[in-house]
């Protein structure tokens, strides 16, 4: 069978193939299953993870918020005179 470079890898990847591109007879074994972290555990590990996120200012939220809510104004606008203007071609379009 005539594969291509990235079906070649895909297969590889997944266990279907050998590196010499023969098919694989034989199944691969499965990944051995991780213990899982306690709740309290979980929990400790996600506050050290929000320790290192880069938290905004009020002053970068604010300005943030102000950008979003004028742009989506502005895109409202510009999509409502669309709306209106294609809906006036289609009515003079179908007047007789």
């Amino acid at each position: 069978m005539e594969m291509n470079r990235q079906f070649r890898r895909m297969a590889r990847k997944q266990g279907a193939i050998d590196e010499e591109g023969a098919p694989v007879t034989e199944r691969r074994q499965p990944a051995p299953r991780r213990e899982r972290a306690s709740p309290a555990q979980f929990m400790r590990e996600v506050r050290a993870e929000l320790r290192k996120v880069s938290w905004p200012t009020r002053a970068e939220v604010v300005n943030y918020s102000i950008v979003t809510l004028v742009v989506v104004i502005i895109l409202t606008a510009f999509i409502g005179a669309l709306d209106y203007g294609f809906g006036e071609a289609i009515l003079k379009l179908f007047e007789r």
